[in-house]
């Protein structure tokens, strides 16, 4: 079994980067190969809508030299893909952005002169999130997105794990957050 982390996170010690400590922790565990990749540090350029993975069947097929592939790779060898970012401004961050934009392209051929394959279809997907309101205010136009990203994608959403920031980073440290993102784990464990 094999989950791919996706971190979107600009800062390395945020409140996410904490939330997901205790996740992976038990998925170790458990047993399960992780695929962290921390999106910052990779150079990603965005989708520009050129079409030229459409027409290429056998494998994602953008025409872009960036980390992209590496991406890419992960997320065809996983089980389940875990979209961990922070909310900015009811979404994600830039980076998870642009890797959501360059996904959903390469791996959906839709669009193209004939309609190809789905190539990610029946992976799981999940969503790991901090937020500074409440979670449905904070974190819910996001969610509601990643649902209809893996309706649209034939991917299983299997739900998320949402801590609201109210006292800094100690706030997702505490016994109630660890516990929750230790469930979470089990949570996608079982889903596997």
């Amino acid at each position: 079994m094999r989950v791919c982390i996706l971190f979107g996170s600009l800062r390395n010690s945020s409140n996410t980067a904490l939330l997901l400590e205790p996740f992976v922790d038990e998925l170790k565990r458990l047993g399960v190969d992780i695929d962290y990749i921390t999106l910052k540090d990779k150079h990603i350029e965005p989708c520009t809508a050129c079409w030229t993975c459409q027409n290429i069947f056998e494998n994602p097929g953008c025409p872009k030299e960036d980390d992209m592939n590496i991406i890419y790779e992960a997320v065809l060898r996983s089980d389940c893909i875990i979209f961990a970012t922070p909310i900015y401004s009811w979404y994600c961050t830039p980076p998870m952005k642009a890797v959501m934009d360059r996904l959903v392209y390469g791996m959906n051929k839709y669009y193209g002169d004939s309609k190809g394959p789905c190539l990610w279809e029946g992976k799981k997907c999940g969503l790991i999130t901090t937020c500074g309101y409440e979670i449905e205010e904070g974190a819910g136009v996001f969610e509601e997105g990643l649902r209809r990203y893996s309706k649209h994608s034939n991917l299983e959403y299997i739900g998320k794990l949402a801590v609201r920031d109210i006292d800094g980073k100690k706030y997702f440290q505490n016994e109630s957050a660890v516990k929750a993102a230790r469930e979470f784990a089990e949570r996608v464990f079982k889903s596997l």
